[in-house]
C-alpha cells in the first residue's frame, strides 16, 4: 500500500529546480518531456504479432482509465529498423559516471537513411543533478537538448513508478568536425566538456560496449491523449544483437513534450499515473523488472557496471 502511495501523482508532483546556470550564464535547462517506459521480457516478440498483442492491452489501459486512444495512424504500418551503438572504456567510466553515448541508424527497406545520430545524456535520479551537467557539445553544427523525467516501474515490484531525469542532447554525425581521433578520450573531452575529468592515462579510447551491435525493431502504436492538452506518442520495441538475433529485451514506451511543466494540469498527470501504473497491472507477465534497455546491452558479458539507474 506504502509503494502505491508513494506513486500517486497528487503528491509526487515534481519540484521545481533550484535557480541555476551554466558557466556561460545560460539558465539551467529545465524539463520538457515526460517518457514513460515499461521493459518488456522478449518471450512474445518473435514476429509483428507480439507489438499487435501488446497494443491490445494498451487499449485496455487506456479504456479503462478514461484515457483515449487512437491507433488509426500505425494500423497497416511495419516495424522500423534502427542500428544502436553504445561507446565507451573498457572499464564502463562514462556509465559509471551516469553518462551514456551511443550512435544511431535508421534503416528502410534493409538500407540504411539518412546519416548517422550521435546521442549523448547524463541520466541520474536526482534532477538537480542532471539539470546542471551541462551536456551542450562543442560542435559547429546544430544540436537539439531534450531533458526528460523518465518513469520507470518499481525496481522490485509492479504497480508504482520510479524516476530519472535524462538531460540529453542530440546531433547529426556530420556536424562533428572529421579532424582527429573520434574515439580517443580526448578528442570526445573537446567534443563533450561533460566528461573532462574521466580520462585516466593519455591515449585511452572507448570501444564499441561489449562488442555489441543492437538491432532495433520498432512498432509504432497509436497516440494516447490525457486530456487538457497533454497527448503522447506510442511504441513497442525489440532489441536484439546484430548478427546473431538474440533477443536482449523489449520496451513499451510513451513520451509527452510540454514547453513547461506548469502547464502540465493534474488531471492529465494524474489519468497519465493512473494509466501506466494500471498498464503494468495488467500486463505484468510481460515487465521484466529492475533493467534498462541499456543496462542490458553492458550486461551480455556479466560484470555489471555500477550505473545510476
Amino acid at each position: 500500500m506504502t509503494k502505491l502511495k508513494m506513486a500517486d501523482p497528487r503528491t509526487t508532483r515534481v519540484a521545481d529546480l533550484a535557480p541555476g546556470q551554466y558557466n556561460d550564464g545560460t539558465p539551467l535547462h529545465d524539463i520538457q518531456y515526460l517518457q514513460c517506459k515499461l521493459i518488456l521480457k522478449t518471450d512474445e516478440f518473435t514476429s509483428p504479432k507480439g507489438f499487435k498483442k501488446y497494443g491490445k492491452l494498451v487499449a485496455q489501459a487506456a479504456k479503462e482509465c478514461g484515457v483515449g486512444f487512437d491507433d488509426s495512424s500505425a494500423k497497416g504500418s511495419k516495424p522500423a529498423i534502427r542500428e544502436v551503438q553504445f561507446m565507451d572504456t573498457a572499464d564502463f567510466r562514462l556509465y559509471n559516471n551516469a553518462f551514456i553515448l551511443r550512435r544511431r541508424v535508421q534503416f528502410e527497406d534493409g538500407f540504411p537513411v539518412g546519416e548517422p545520430e550521435i546521442v549523448f545524456k547524463f541520466r541520474h535520479p536526482d534532477q538537480q543533478r542532471a539539470a546542471e551537467v551541462d551536456v551542450r557539445p562543442n560542435i559547429p553544427g546544430d544540436y537539439r537538448i531534450k531533458f526528460k523525467a523518465e518513469a520507470l516501474p518499481l525496481k522490485d515490484a509492479v504497480g508504482g513508478y520510479r524516476l530519472l531525469f535524462s538531460h540529453n542532447v542530440q546531433f547529426p554525425l556530420s556536424h562533428v568536425q572529421d579532424e582527429g581521433d573520434r574515439k580517443a578520450m580526448t578528442f570526445l573531452s573537446d567534443i563533450f566538456p561533460a566528461l573532462q575529468g574521466l580520462q585516466q592515462n593519455e591515449g585511452e579510447h572507448v570501444e564499441l560496449v561489449n562488442q555489441t551491435i543492437v538491432e532495433e525493431v520498432l512498432q509504432d502504436l497509436g497516440f494516447l491523449d490525457f486530456g487538457k492538452g497533454v497527448t503522447a506518442n506510442t511504441n513497442v520495441a525489440l532489441w536484439r544483437t546484430r548478427g546473431e538475433h538474440l533477443p536482449l529485451v523489449g520496451e513499451f514506451a510513451f513520451q509527452a513534450k510540454f514547453q513547461n511543466r506548469a502547464q502540465v494540469h493534474d488531471k492529465a498527470r494524474e489519468r497519465c499515473a493512473k494509466f501506466f501504473i494500471r498498464l503494468q497491472q495488467i500486463g505484468a507477465d510481460w515487465i521484466y523488472l529492475g533493467v534498462t534497455k541499456t543496462g542490458m546491452v553492458y550486461r551480455l558479458k556479466g560484470n555489471p557496471p555500477q550505473a545510476h539507474e
